[in-house]
């Protein structure tokens, strides 16, 4: 039978109380260790939720130190070529809450980040989101209003950044698993040569 949880009573008296120091971890305020991490970072999630509760998870990637540091509590995100979606920018349209998580590949530790963004389609700084020549159209500004740094368990037990464990082809390749999934009308030949090599040099297209 299956027992759900319903209340935070019952979830406190599962999971127990936390630990001091995890308790009392969060911060409002970027630390100058935290500008180092985001300086090293080239790759964060960011976590968002439509007005009906409907949530979305997005990667955000480019060269290290992507996400720029406007001041102590404001940090922005360039926005790139992808596939015009927006999933999760119109979520920030109806509900302004984002959770990002800030990696480095290798580190079992991840920097979180939630807060309250907006959608901004030019500033003067986004001259300083010039990768590749392309200068953004559209950035995502978020005021911090909760930062952490998250401890290294779930990456230690996923083994992930051990590449002994790694398994790119366990599955079909990109090309002929949306062939198989999402019944396109182009042939397989088509999308593997769309997904070949030259697919990289694309991506600030």
């Amino acid at each position: 039978m299956t027992v759900e949880i319903t209340s935070h009573e019952e979830l406190r008296e599962l999971l127990g109380v936390p630990h001091a120091r995890a308790a009392n971890k969060e911060r409002t305020r970027l630390h100058e260790r935290d500008r180092e991490w985001l300086g090293a970072s080239p790759f964060c999630l960011m976590a968002t939720a439509g007005a009906d509760g409907s949530c979305d998870v997005s990667p955000k990637g480019d060269p290290a130190g992507f996400a720029l540091v406007l001041d102590d509590a404001t940090i922005a995100l360039p926005e790139r070529p992808g596939n015009k979606r927006a999933d999760g920018y119109r979520n920030i349209l109806d509900n302004p809450h984002v959770g990002l998580l800030f990696l480095i590949p290798g580190r079992t530790d991840t920097l979180r980040i939630n807060g309250r963004a907006r959608l901004v389609s030019d500033a003067p700084w986004f001259d300083d989101m010039v990768v590749k020549g392309h200068r953004p159209v559209l950035a995502v500004v978020v005021e911090i209003e909760q930062i952490f740094y998250h401890c290294a368990k779930a990456f230690l037990r996923s083994a992930l950044w051990r590449p002994e464990t790694w398994q790119p082809d366990v599955l079909p390749s990109r090309a002929r698993l949306i062939k198989e999934v999402e019944a396109l009308p182009e042939s397989l030949e088509d999308l593997e040569r769309y997904y070949g090599p030259e697919y990289a040099t694309k991506i600030y297209a």
